[in-house]
């Protein structure tokens, strides 16, 4: 069954990844129609540019209430597209979405106001920095399926907030839960031609790489985004890539193994593991392994299809997983649990859960975006950790154990962008948390103190305190100049005591 469907060069038809009915038949952008859409951004941009930060902040800040009076609509929205049960809609889409604009909108004013920042050294007496953040212009955001309401909202409101215009490109696959962020936006005030979106697949996206933007925001696959990367990089186009990811978990000996198992499962199958920081290799260590398993496994079986857990969102996907778990059982492991589709018209996988998985296995080395808790025992941390670190990805990563001092010492040496204890996959959710992945897992951060200067230009403004003629260094040089220079190197540079007063 196909979610998406060709049906000419300008048409898609897309169906519904619960039970294949057909949704509707999604015009395509063409190239023309996304130049003439980031055209209209730009000549809508340096008005909403000159709007106060506060002034931005305030009619961004009413999409909350958007966001509260159309709850229903987007939770129906997501799940007709995706078939994610419903408190996952609300959890995963709706309830960061309003943390997200609640937070951006309080930080804007502070984060991109003129900063005035001191100098040190020599140049104190006669000079002071300012540093202006100057929006981009126009940001192209494209955004993915597994979360499309909220992948789109989130930094479309960002780059709003920091001046810019922006045109979005929401996946082929989930359109309407993408544009469904626009529509919020302009509800609370944003004008039409400074948030708009382009709809289409990868021939959209590339037209929206290929035009005058300042900025690419991607979240997406590996391949995806070494694609636009390269293209930013001919064009000089700045961009942030958040890509895939392969997050281990490693269970320690001391861990509550009831709540370890507890999160095996949970985090490795809501959203039908489609997430890109979700638990995709579980690392135990052998003393605790057998009770682990075995509560894994209980707690597995006990998932309720289609109310625990939807179907996949994208036959692509379901292609993979299901190749995952054939070349893993081929090469020694046994599935406990699960293991294959489900019956019927969706596309619906068991919840499943693998032990003896080691690393000649795809289910390992690959990005697997499915309901399934991959297991491996390992000798002790030291191997875990070993193991963790032996990937291409490095978005994210969780430990478990009653010591936060031993998850500290165990995060410091995992090569991931993140680390979470007793729990994984939220950091995302945390907006004061820089997010962005390590190896194959990314390039830039989102979110974080420095997210809303991400979309900016920090111009540095380099002020003069007096009023003299002339600067010391200015022609003509003179024996005087050289006797100065000389002077600061040796009095200033050369006494330690000096040297720590022009720190």
């Amino acid at each position: 069954m196909a979610i998406v469907q060709p049906l000419d060069s300008s048409r898609l038809r897309l169906s519904s990844p619960e039970d294949g009915r057909h949704l509707e038949d999604l015009d395509i952008s063409s190239t023309a129609e996304v130049d003439a859409a980031v055209e209209r951004a730009r000549a809508a941009q340096p008005a909403w540019a000159r709007r106060p930060v506060a002034e931005r902040a305030a009619i961004l800040r009413r999409a909350v209430d958007v966001l509260v009076a159309r709850r229903e609509e987007i939770v129906e929205q997501v799940r007709a597209e995706t078939g994610k049960p419903r408190v996952e809609a609300l959890a995963i889409e709706l309830v960061p979405a309003c943390d997200f604009v609640n937070y951006w909108c309080k930080r804007a004013p502070r984060d991109l106001r003129t900063e005035k920042r001191g100098l040190h050294g020599y140049l104190l007496p006669m000079k002071k920095l300012r540093i202006n953040y100057q929006p981009l212009g126009v940001v192209g955001v494209i955004t993915p399926w597994n979360g499309p309401f909220v992948l789109s909202l989130n930094p479309t409101v960002q780059a709003l907030l920091a001046g810019n215009a922006v045109v979005l490109k929401p996946s082929e696959v989930t359109p309407r839960s993408g544009e469904f962020a626009v529509r919020v936006l302009r509800e609370a005030g944003v004008p039409e031609d400074v948030v708009q979106v382009v709809h289409g697949d990868g021939s959209t996206g590339a037209a929206l790489v290929d035009s005058e933007v300042g900025k690419i925001a991607f979240t997406g696959s590996v391949g995806t985004g070494r694609r636009i990367a390269a293209a930013c990089a001919e064009k000089l186009t700045p961009c942030t890539l958040e890509l895939g990811g392969k997050d281990a978990m490693i269970v320690c000996a001391d861990a509550d193994l009831e709540r370890a198992a507890a999160g095996a499962v949970y985090l490795s199958m809501f959203n039908t593991g489609q997430v890109c920081l979700s638990v995709e290799r579980i690392y135990v260590v052998d003393s605790v392994a057998d009770e682990f398993i075995r509560l894994v496994a209980e707690k597995a079986s006990r998932m309720r299809p289609g109310e625990d857990v939807g179907p996949l969102f994208f036959d692509r996907q379901a292609e993979v997983v299901d190749r995952h778990v054939r070349d893993a059982e081929q090469r020694g492991a046994e599935v406990l649990l699960g293991g294959s589709a489900a019956e019927g018209d969706g596309l619906h996988f068991q919840p499943t859960v693998v032990t003896g998985a080691d690393h000649g296995m795809a289910l390992m080395r690959e990005e697997t975006f499915g309901p399934v808790a991959s297991i491996m025992r390992v000798r002790d941390e030291d191997e875990a950790i070993r193991l963790a670190n032996d990937s291409d990805y490095g978005l994210g990563g969780s430990v478990f154990t009653t010591s936060q001092a031993r998850a500290e010492r165990i995060a410091a040496r995992m090569t991931t962008g993140s680390v979470v204890h007793n729990d994984a996959a939220v950091i995302y959710g945390v907006p004061e948390a820089p997010f962005g992945g390590r190896k194959n897992s990314g390039l830039g951060q989102v979110n974080g103190v420095h997210s809303l200067r991400g979309f900016t230009h920090p111009q540095p403004v380099l002020l003069s305190r007096g009023r003299a003629k002339r600067e010391s260094i200015w022609y003509p040089y003179t024996d005087k100049t050289v006797r100065d220079l000389e002077g600061l190197i040796r009095h200033g540079f050369g006494s330690k005591l000096v040297r720590r007063l022009l720190r």
